[in-house]
């Protein structure tokens, strides 16, 4: 009975490979596993996806396919593929594809990273260029991103030093996270809801509670998003779905409220993101779906991705005293040991921006690039790509191809002196912040942020590992996720190095 029922199922198993094996290569698409029946791949991704992407290159090449359920996915893992991509049909994938918990969050579109390619999108990308992300708002803004970092410093110093820690080490990560929080919820919100204790007000536990949830409700992969007729097996994620969408809608419009009354009351438009963007929705044409959903790009873009960026490229100073030291003696050298750091001295420290290229080459925030959606049938690598095609461009695999970076393994900032390369979406071997019609429009910011915290915690500070660990012994394995935290937090040893005066904070209100 368990035979004859076994060989039709085996059948209909062995047709539906021979199927589709057949379709891939009529249609000429880019060779890749074999899907397995209504699953496709899904079970055969590993959960580091980047790693797993750039391991399945090394079989079917820089260019390949896999299946989501039903749902055509296409990877690109090197420069000239990701040009092909990014620049000569840019406009034919520039699209984007929205799982239910994206579409949710976004306002099914209503915002910028989520929105396809079009008149919305075009219209919202004008406002953020035009008005947010202006070089005089950034600079109107600077006290805040300031008072911040100081504020970490002043921390790390004091916990550093105090009877019984000294030469214990810290968790880094800790106090990036409390400036990151901090930096974008002033900035986008106009608020300050955890103190140097990282002690939350109210609103800011409802703000993590909601960060959190976002997380874990993003995170999830669900057969439903790729295969339509499975959807209603996931009632309890639409619940959740339902109650998260009302929480950050409820949260989002008592700020909105509470900044339309102060600007009634007072007469003043304050610098602070929230502020603008009311003040700007009539003549935008905004629906309050794309204000909260444009507010909350700023605190998904910015919270994790600064504070990832930095805690990486601190583990390779750490692990690379060479260039820890050689950093440190152009701080000395262009600010000596008798100020304060400011941003207005970042342009002359290039030995320092060039640090954060090379780590952001080796450990890019968002190692695959959040995902393009096919708009029209367009030539890749000379394969087919159907419209609707998922389209991902590994930017882990591109920092580290062999073929056009020397040691590409190595922590080398100097190979930037040695060749100008630009990583604002120009040249396809470094692009941490996209390129084309969806490059980041906050990377100035994002940069700008980087610099200046690297700059005060090498300038304040001398740092190594913990006493017993060994600098080849740090654990450099990301964690799973769109985002890259390192998989086992930073921990180190500070040692100041600058006059105890220098550590003090002083609160700046803006």
């Amino acid at each position: 009975m368990a035979l004859s029922l076994a060989l039709p199922a085996l059948t209909i198993f062995l047709i539906y490979i021979a199927y589709n094996f057949y379709r891939r290569l009529k249609a000429k698409l880019p060779p890749g596993p074999r899907p397995w029946p209504i699953i496709g791949n899904l079970y055969d991704i590993k959960p580091i996806r980047f790693r797993c992407f750039a391991d399945w290159s090394k079989i079917y090449g820089p260019i390949f396919s896999f299946y989501l359920g039903s749902q055509l996915n296409v990877v690109i893992n090197n420069a000239q593929l990701a040009k092909e991509v990014l620049k000569d049909n840019d406009q034919n994938l520039a699209d984007r594809f929205r799982t239910k918990p994206l579409a949710n969050v976004s306002r099914n579109g209503s915002d910028l990273i989520w929105a396809d390619y079009g008149h919305h999108y075009v219209k919202v990308r004008k406002l953020c260029n035009l008005e947010l992300f202006t070089t005089k708002r950034i600079e109107a803004l600077r006290p805040i991103r300031e008072d911040e970092v100081t504020s970490m410093i002043h921390d790390i110093f004091r916990d550093s030093t105090k009877q019984g820690n000294v030469g214990k080490s810290l968790i880094m990560r800790s106090y990036l996270g409390l400036v990151a929080f901090n930096n974008i919820t002033r900035l986008t919100f106009g608020k300050k809801f955890m103190d140097s204790q990282g002690k939350v007000d109210d609103q800011g536990k409802e703000l993590k509670e909601i960060v959190s949830n976002g997380m874990k409700i993003g995170g999830k992969l669900n057969l439903g998003d790729f295969v339509p007729w499975l959807s209603c097996f996931f009632k309890d994620d639409n619940e959740a779905l339902k109650a998260q969408d009302s929480h950050v809608d409820r949260f989002t419009r008592v700020i909105m409220e509470e900044h339309t009354l102060a600007r009634k009351k007072s007469g003043e438009t304050k610098q602070h993101f929230v502020d603008a963007l009311l003040t700007l929705q009539k003549e935008y044409e905004l629906s309050d779906d794309t204000v909260i959903g444009l507010l909350w790009d700023m605190v998904t873009a910015g919270m994790d991705t600064v504070a990832i960026t930095v805690e990486w490229a601190m583990a390779e100073l750490v692990k690379n005293t060479r260039v820890q030291q050689k950093a440190q003696e152009e701080l000395d050298r262009v600010i000596g040991s008798n100020r304060v750091i400011t941003e207005f001295d970042m342009s002359k420290l290039s030995y320092l921006q060039n640090i954060v290229k090379e780590s952001l080459r080796l450990h890019p925030p968002t190692p695959l690039m959040l995902p393009h959606m096919a708009s029209a049938n367009v030539k890749i690598g000379n394969y087919n790509i159907p419209k609707g095609t998922i389209v991902h461009v590994n930017v882990w695999a591109l920092g580290r191809d062999q073929k056009v970076w020397k040691e590409p393994m190595e922590f080398r900032p100097e190979r930037f002196v040695e060749e100008d390369i630009d990583m604002k979406g120009h040249d396809f071997r470094l692009l941490p912040f996209g390129a084309g019609r969806r490059i980041c429009p906050g990377t100035n910011l994002a940069i700008n942020m980087v610099t200046s915290m690297l700059a005060h915690l090498l300038h304040h500070f001398e740092w190594s590992p913990p006493i017993g660990i060994k600098r080849e012994e740090i654990d450099m394995m990301e964690s799973p996720g769109t985002v890259t935290y390192m998989q086992t937090p930073l921990q180190v040893v500070p040692t100041p190095r600058l006059p105890a005066n220098l550590y003090e904070y002083g609160s700046i209100v803006i």
